[in-house]
């Protein structure tokens, strides 16, 4: 299979709908085109991760999610972590280490989704928070018990904290 025509049918200054026609079919696909996103996983020099609560219109509720947020045109991924770690949870990471690169929906998303990993941050001086945006630091032994509440339950998000345990070892969360 192969794209042989594509088209944008609708456009706002979030997304745009793609029309994609496949190999022999007459009706196309349709897939969301919007920018690429990063996620921080973030521990605080007290062992804490970083993470940020805020209400989200599409699923009309209030989550507990990882910094991130999306890639700027012009802005590498490294950055939009980096400056997202900052404007959300106020916090600087000298060093990112860039987990992988995920696919966040192949049905319907042509976007990727940017996971980094900041074993080590320093508070940002005058840090206010955005208004809407809540950062929230949990110990990492604690992790455990909002997965299974279900009180962290952002898919990416999981998918994110996965390579980071799959890189790091699962004492990085004190996981059993």
């Amino acid at each position: 299979m192969h794209i042989r025509q594509r088209r944008v049918e609708f456009t706002t200054p979030w997304f745009q709908i793609v029309a994609k026609n496949t190999g022999d079919h007459t009706a196309p696909h349709y897939a969301l085109r919007t920018l690429d996103y990063v996620s921080v996983v973030a521990f605080t020099p007290q062992r804490e991760l970083a993470l940020v609560r805020q209400f989200r219109p599409a699923v009309e509720c209030v989550t507990l999610e990882l910094p991130g947020g999306h890639v700027d045109a012009g802005e590498t991924p490294e950055a939009a972590a980096r400056r997202e770690l900052a404007e959300e949870c106020g916090l600087h990471a000298p060093q990112l280490e860039c987990l992988g690169v995920l696919l966040s929906d192949t049905g319907r998303i042509e976007n990727r989704l940017w996971c980094f990993f900041a074993r080590e941050t320093a508070r940002v001086d005058g840090f206010r928070p955005e208004t809407d945006v809540q950062p929230v630091f949990v110990p990492a032994a604690a992790l455990t018990g909002l997965l299974l509440r279900g009180e962290f339950n952002h898919a990416l998000n999981l998918a994110a904290l996965l390579l980071a345990v799959a890189r790091h070892g699962p004492a990085l969360f004190a996981l059993k």
